[in-house]
């Protein structure tokens, strides 16, 4: 059985964890999870398969 998991929900997911835990790093948290979700559509995540 293979399981393929997209890197967006998981950043996602990593994302609104910290927020909840450490939500004084809000801004931080946003703005780190928005240079990786542009970088993962400008260049793609074709290599980065996780099965």
């Amino acid at each position: 059985m293979n399981i393929h998991l997209g890197l967006t929900p998981i950043l996602s997911l990593l994302a609104g964890i910290l927020i909840l835990v450490m939500p004084k790093l809000l801004n931080f948290i946003v703005a780190i999870y928005l240079i990786v979700i542009g970088l993962i559509g400008l260049f793609g995540a074709g290599a980065l398969h996780l099965s």
